[in-house]
């Protein structure tokens, strides 16, 4: 049965929900974003389409992120949007697929259940769960089955998991609830405070995109509300203030990669030496924060290749584990079925 069902990856992010097919590779790749009617209760769009209506709602339509920090904050809102996102990735198909789904590294007890109900309901056979450190270095091309340390840092949109990997385990992890909302959040503030001009979220993540092309000689520009006036404006930023803007969270991250390396044992710490830290996740690009880790560290720095599909491509090529995972399934319901019998006989005599 296991061959003809459907199996599917998920990365469910705070951001962005990709999901990997096994036969067709990445088959979707949207934005955590709902779209509800408060007084229906009615959905009135999901991913990209939703994504248009943040802080462009009416009073009655609300757009909202249901995940918040790498987990669910609002479970209906997620499982509707998984169910959604599950039939669009899956089409027409007899029988329901099997679904492997990414988590935070320090993800609790509670939020994996929600993640696995959320996932049930929303129309998954069996729902697996894979940490997303070890799912993003095996998307980065690593050879996790290698006795030697590999550190991958994996920065999303609401957290930051940092591990070090060896012989197919998470050796030493840590995970902090600062990414890539967090760069916007601070130059949403910075640009409050420094030019009185307020700009919403996707106008912060439109100058942390455009900041990639430019040089640090050159100057952004930020268009939005001065506080004063209540007008709309433009005014231009220089990429030093950006740096200035964004420099202490990605401390922040620095802090908890030194600390990752202070529990790492030392012949892992010398491999990690060799061999650099990966970076993965969408909001790894930001400007400035490889430069800025290679110069607090000491450590050669690498961005993965397509650092924002790592995660979900590397769950996808975990997708053969389910097979293996439902055959000792399999395996352990027949010798407890055997073992019954057993009993069943022994009573009879």
């Amino acid at each position: 049965m296991a061959s003809i069902r459907r199996n599917i990856a998920i990365d469910l992010g705070t951001a962005s929900v990709l999901v990997y097919n096994r036969h067709k590779g990445v088959v979707l790749e949207e934005p955590s974003v709902i779209a509800i009617d408060i007084i229906s209760k009615k959905i009135l769009a999901v991913g990209k389409e939703a994504k248009k209506l943040l802080g462009r709602t009416p009073g009655n339509i609300v757009a909202i992120r249901p995940m918040r920090d790498g987990v669910i904050a609002d479970f209906k809102a997620t499982e509707e949007m998984l169910k959604y996102f599950i039939n669009k990735s899956v089409e027409k198909a007899l029988l329901k697929p099997d679904v492997l789904v990414c988590i935070p590294s320090k993800a609790t007890q509670v939020e994996k259940r929600a993640v696995l109900q959320a996932a049930e309901n929303a129309g998954s056979h069996r729902t697996y769960l894979i940490e997303e450190p070890l799912a993003a270095a095996i998307g980065a091309g690593v050879d996790i089955s290698d006795a030697g340390g590999n550190m991958v840092v994996d920065i999303g949109g609401g957290t930051t998991d940092v591990a070090v990997v060896s012989m197919g385990q998470i050796v030493v992890s840590e995970s902090i609830e600062v990414a890539g909302d967090t760069f916007d959040k601070e130059i949403i503030d910075f640009i409050r405070e420094r030019y009185g001009l307020l700009i919403g979220e996707r106008s912060a993540e439109n100058i942390k995109i455009a900041a990639n092309s430019l040089e640090i000689g050159d100057s952004l520009e930020i268009k939005g509300r001065d506080i004063e006036e209540g007008l709309p404006i433009k005014k231009y930023m220089p990429m030093e203030e950006l740096k200035e803007a964004l420099l202490p969270v990605i401390d922040e991250i620095c802090d908890v990669v030194i600390k990752v390396l202070e529990e790492t044992p030392p012949e892992l710490a010398a491999d990690l030496y060799d061999r650099g830290i990966i970076l993965t996740g969408g909001a790894s690009l930001t400007r400035f924060l490889r430069e800025r880790l290679n110069e607090k560290i000491q450590v050669d720095v690498f961005i993965a290749e397509n650092p924002v599909q790592c995660v979900v491509k590397g769950t996808g090529k975990a997708l053969t584990w389910i097979d293996s995972l439902d055959e000792e399934r399999n395996e352990s319901i027949r010798e407890k079925q055997l073992q019954l019998e057993q009993k069943e006989r022994l009573r009879r005599r």
